[in-house]
């Protein structure tokens, strides 16, 4: 059964405010499009990227945890969580840069774009700030190392949101039967 709304302006239910919220209603009513990266079905891409973000933001916290201490198990912890970040960011961005190449409709998306410019911009910026950790993980980490951090804390939540609009919006690697071309 639609809503009042669906049936007053044949639309999604949903706002359009591009570029942050694209609506479209032929993806609303469709059955989404499958990853290309996937075992059995399940796309790989959300579950590959949960490891990197959970270090990147360890990474933030920690970077706090040797302002406030000045102990250098904070420097040192952050130098291998943005290392492990990094590597786990590489290997989350070739699975979705496999989506992003082979899924006509994620590339007709702002938020397929937006999502892209932002996981490059994190990936980097945390090379950065690993490297200029890399010889002294210490004295770099106040200011410049903690306002990296602070600043690929940002994007990431961000970035995650525009990767949310692609899967539950726009039902971009979801299990279903969908075109890979724009519907």
């Amino acid at each position: 059964m639609e809503t009042t709304e669906t049936t007053q302006t044949g639309s999604t239910p949903f706002p359009n405010i591009p570029p942050v919220i694209e609506s479209n209603d032929s993806e609303y009513r469709d059955t989404g499009v499958p990853s290309t990266v996937a075992i059995a079905g399940h796309p790989l891409h959300p579950l590959s990227v949960i490891f990197p973000i959970a270090f990147l933001a360890a990474a933030l916290g920690s970077d706090i945890g040797y302002w406030l201490t000045g102990d250098f198990f904070w420097a040192r912890a952050s130098l291998w969580l943005i290392g492990l970040g990094l590597a786990g960011g590489l290997l989350a961005s070739a699975i979705g840069l496999s989506d992003f190449v082979k899924i006509e409709r994620v590339r007709k998306r702002t938020a397929g774009w937006t999502h892209l410019i932002l996981n490059v911009s994190i990936l980097v910026l945390s090379l950065v700030n690993f490297l200029l950790r890399l010889g002294d993980a210490e004295s770099r980490i106040v200011p410049w190392g903690l306002l990296i951090s602070l600043v690929v804390g940002t994007l990431t939540s961000a970035s995650g949101w525009f990767g949310a609009e692609l899967s539950y919006r726009h039902k971009i690697g979801v299990v279903g039967g969908g075109s890979r071309r724009y519907p």
